[in-house]
């Protein structure tokens, strides 16, 4: 029996490698009508092979996702274990691991979103730039209003601080840092344009308000001529103090790079060298990430299970607080994977699971770290290694979106707002419940993305509307157990704002030259397997070559068999 390799037909469907094949007798007649199958190079690897295969390239993200399964159930166990609470030493024994994973990522946001920013800006020219800001940032903020809508519709319909009573829910020794909404804002100004770059690496700027003395108390005593408390000496009055607060201040950080960026892109050649530099600087670190990754199983396990051994109690969550944690939770469930996907759908005519798939081990890890900033790193490997999104687009957005993006924490912040008036059985009106929706998407703008930065804007929310600064404190004992799950709707945000804003741009850099790639043997790979897929590639350059110049019939070759 021959077996004759034909060229396809124009109906033919074939995948690329494939053939389309035909059985003859020996005198030449067909075997059977109509029998013709495709062979591929996959019909040679067995099934087990092909499992293996698939398991092995999404090791890492079904390991990450593992982790933070297994560092909740380890916590639960081991709090049931023992009577008695962990003590601090025993928390950081568990914490070690973690903390050291944590640190690695910490240390490459920096230079990384630095780098990154400088390169991806200064590879486009000024209008793309402005073509792909302007849709990240309408991005942004439609998101983000849809975020404080919904967290206002869900307060304000399931109520859950009705019935509650301020002195029922226990609260924590801390208080809130005193500050008004005036001096807030402006720091969020001052700390975008930093008078130190290094400085700014390490520390950011801070209004102070202290408290009145002893003399200027008697004295307000002696005005009102009658028993006053210190509190009530009006915050505006208090003398201000300014500090530097031992924080890294990314978003002066962030405007620094995009300033520079654009000045590399319009200086020319003349600012290539340097602009090489950066893009340089951006791959070696994106290399070092890649490394850095394949620690995120063990990290995020044991980050998980020390916090968890660390919180108070579990029956706060379910008693106390446990219509608020709902509500946030129903809300943050409903604006990731109901709004956020629709849009990206909508957007992209394309279904959003497996780019959610893809992202999976950057989820975890804002999960475990509760740090967009520190997740951003393991972030743009996922859209680019897994999701193929621009690194132009990727690079440019995503530290910009780390900053600002910040959908969770405007939920979040519009229903506590509402929860504190409920609980202290305050009825708000229309244009106070206007005000905390604005006040509630100005203040996620200016949460840092560090790890409980949103209760420091939640007292400017609460201010906005009269309700006292000190009531943070009550929900301060479920609020770094829903961090996580913020930063996890941030980092889910950011990511499929990336997705769309390269759909939208695919026109406009596909018209613009590639930017310089960089041959990068991979982390953790065996030289023979780098060797061998360098050939295959040097193989396929060579047939496509071939094809181009010759007629189609003439690739396909006839074999005996």
């Amino acid at each position: 029996m021959d077996t004759t390799v034909m060229p396809p037909d124009a109906t033919d469907k074939l995948i690329p490698g494939s053939a389309r094949v035909e059985l003859t007798s020996t005198e030449g007649d067909p075997v059977k009508p109509n029998s013709r199958f495709k062979i591929t190079a996959g019909e040679n690897m067995s099934k087990f092979r092909q499992v293996t295969g698939c398991m092995r390239s999404n090791a890492l993200t079904i390991l990450s996702v593992l982790g933070v399964l297994s560092g909740g159930i380890l916590a639960v166990i081991l709090r049931y274990a023992r009577d008695g609470r962990y003590t601090q030493r025993e928390i950081a024994y568990v914490m070690f691991p973690g903390d050291l994973f944590l640190r690695m990522l910490k240390a490459l946001i920096i230079p990384l979103i630095v780098s990154s920013l400088i390169s991806a800006i200064g590879s486009l020219d000024l209008k793309m730039s402005g073509k792909i800001g302007a849709r990240a940032v309408a991005y942004y903020m439609s998101t983000t209003c849809c975020a404080v809508v919904l967290g206002i519709i869900l307060a304000t319909s399931i109520r859950p601080g009705k019935g509650g009573n301020v002195d029922e829910i226990s609260r924590p020794t801390q208080g809130a840092r005193p500050t008004t909404t005036p001096d807030l804002l402006m720091d969020l100004v001052r700390n975008l344009f930093p008078p130190n770059l290094i400085q700014a690496c390490i520390a950011q700027y801070k209004t102070v308000l202290v408290p009145p003395t002893d003399e200027q108390f008697l004295a307000a005593m002696n005005a009102t001529e009658g028993p006053i408390n210190k509190t009530a000496i009006p915050l505006s009055e208090w003398r201000m103090k300014y500090e530097i607060e031992p924080s890294t201040n990314i978003l002066g950080l962030v405007v620094f790079a995009l300033v520079l960026g654009i000045t590399l892109g319009k200086m020319g050649p003349k600012g290539k060298p340097l602009l090489d530099l950066f893009s340089c600087l951006s791959e070696a670190f994106m290399i070092i990430t890649s490394w850095v990754i394949h620690l995120s199983p063990i990290g995020v396990l044991f980050l998980v299970t020390a916090q968890m051994l660390e919180m108070e109690s579990f029956e706060v969550i379910v008693g106390q607080l446990g219509m608020y944690f709902l509500t946030v939770m129903l809300g943050l469930f409903t604006h990731g994977f109901i709004v956020l996907t629709s849009m990206y759908f909508l957007i992209t005519k394309r279904m959003p699971f497996q780019f959610i798939g893809n992202m999976a081990e950057a989820l975890a890890t804002a999960f475990a770290t509760s740090s967009s900033t520190a997740t951003v790193p393991v972030a743009l490997a996922c859209l680019e290694d897994k999701n193929g999104i621009d690194p132009r687009v990727t690079r440019f957005v995503m530290p910009i979106g780390a900053t600002i993006n910040m959908d969770g924490t405007a939920l979040y912040e519009a229903v506590a707002a509402l929860f504190i008036a409920q609980v202290r059985g305050i009825s708000l009106t229309l244009g106070n419940i206007i005000a905390i929706s604005i006040t509630s998407t100005a203040a996620s703008i200016g949460a840092a993305g560090i790890p409980q930065a949103g209760l420091v804007t939640m007292v400017m929310v609460l201010d906005t509307v009269g309700l006292p600064a000190e009531d943070v404190t009550l929900i301060l004992a479920v609020d770094w157990f829903l961090d996580r799950f913020r930063t996890f709707t941030n980092v889910l945000g950011d990511s499929l704002g990336a997705g769309i804003v390269n759909h939208l741009s695919k026109k406009d850099l596909s018209e613009m030259p590639p930017p310089q790639q960089f041959v990068t043997i991979p982390p953790m790979a065996n030289l023979d397997d780098f060797t061998l897929e360098m050939e295959k590639e040097l193989n396929g350059m060579a047939v496509t070559t071939a094809e181009r110049s010759q007629p189609a019939e003439d690739v396909w070759q006839s074999t005996s068999m």
